[in-house]
């Protein structure tokens, strides 16, 4: 198979995170992007036009930062840290303040407006087997939900929230109704949950797993016929390799998956089919985000621990690259062959 070149042509982010890059997010609103790192940061990037990134500002932890996400209007970035702490900084004054804890490391976050009749609400899981609201006027969580075991990723596309845990559970909320768990599932991959993310159209989910593997799920059931899933991130000599990012173009919905095999591809759910693949950028692909017209994708190269830490190196690169897209790239195709299942 002919692949394109190596990706370290594209735009690489100047002064990048100084150990492994758990998240990444772009504003909704300015070019900005944003990474949570474990050096005990969460930095923001100013992109140019060029394709050139200058820093910005940063939310300190007092231990590694796992997860960020951005509010609605932009004006705010949430971090959440292995420190069980959340804070929030806000852009327009640069002052940082705690605004959610949890008894465990957070290791997921997701504003939402309109939550109850609220305003603008944060919601955080974490290892402390919660998910908690948090009103940003208050220090205490409007509440609190207990989940089955550890939570590993949360995505929110409104009214849709979805929360993976340990062991494979999946619960699905309609957040007009918060407390109540809508739908819980077990994951349709055999293998442990590491990524989820919501159509943006918010009528399913993409799900990824340690085991080279994608499901994709409609939330209601009348569409289960239009459930599936495929392998990926696996290579030529039967290395098997974790999903570690899913992230969706906020225009097509179709959507990119990155593996600890160091490739990224590019794919259209309903015609069942890869749009486009990239060669190995020679380290995991730890996190993915579309910038907020969906002329951008950031991938951070850094190891993703997935072999443990004997096969840490010492001082290998953490680094994020700018893929400046192609509308081909990401574009609905019709449908040619199915994707091998």
């Amino acid at each position: 198979m002919n692949l394109p070149p190596p990706a370290p042509k594209d735009f690489e982010v100047a002064s990048p995170p100084t150990d492994g890059i758990s998240d990444m997010s772009f504003s909704p609103t300015a070019d900005l992007l944003a990474a949570s790192s474990f050096d005990n940061q969460t930095r923001i990037w100013e992109v140019q036009a060029n394709g050139s990134t200058v820093p910005k500002a940063a939310i300190q932890h007092d231990g590694p930062a796992l997860c960020c996400t951005w509010s609605k209007d932009g004006t705010k970035l949430f971090s959440g840290g292995a420190d069980k702490a959340g804070k929030m900084m806000d852009i327009t004054t640069g002052q940082t303040t705690q605004v959610a804890a949890h008894d465990a490391p957070i290791s997921c976050a997701r504003f939402a407006d309109g939550i109850g009749g609220a305003g603008t609400m944060v919601i955080t899981g974490s290892w402390d087997k919660t998910i908690k609201y948090w009103d940003l006027r208050t220090p205490t969580p409007a509440f609190s939900v207990n989940m089955p075991d550890r939570v590993y990723s949360m995505d929110v596309s409104y009214p849709l929230m979805v929360v993976a845990t340990a062991e494979r559970h999946i619960m699905i909320y309609n957040l007009n109704n918060p407390s109540q768990v809508f739908k819980q599932l077990v994951s349709p991959l055999k293998w442990q949950t590491r990524v989820v993310s919501c159509f943006p159209n918010a009528s399913g989910f993409a799900i990824g797993s340690i085991e080279g593997r994608v499901g994709i799920q409609m939330a209601e059931d009348k569409d289960a016929s239009l459930n599936f899933s495929f392998k990926c991130h696996r290579d030529d000599k039967n290395n098997v390799h974790s999903v570690n990012a899913i992230s969706f173009h906020p225009t097509y919905g179709t959507f990119s998956t990155a593996g600890g095999d160091g490739t990224f591809s590019f794919w259209d759910k309903d015609s069942k089919q890869r749009l486009k693949q990239f060669a190995s950028v020679g380290n995991s692909i730890s996190a993915t985000a579309f910038n907020r017209n969906g002329t951008i994708f950031a991938y951070a190269s850094s190891y993703d621990w997935g072999k443990g830490h004997e096969h840490y190196k010492q001082g290998s690169p953490n680094q994020i690259f700018l893929y400046a897209l192609k509308d081909e790239d990401v574009k609905p195709k019709p449908a040619k062959q199915p994707l091998r299942k």
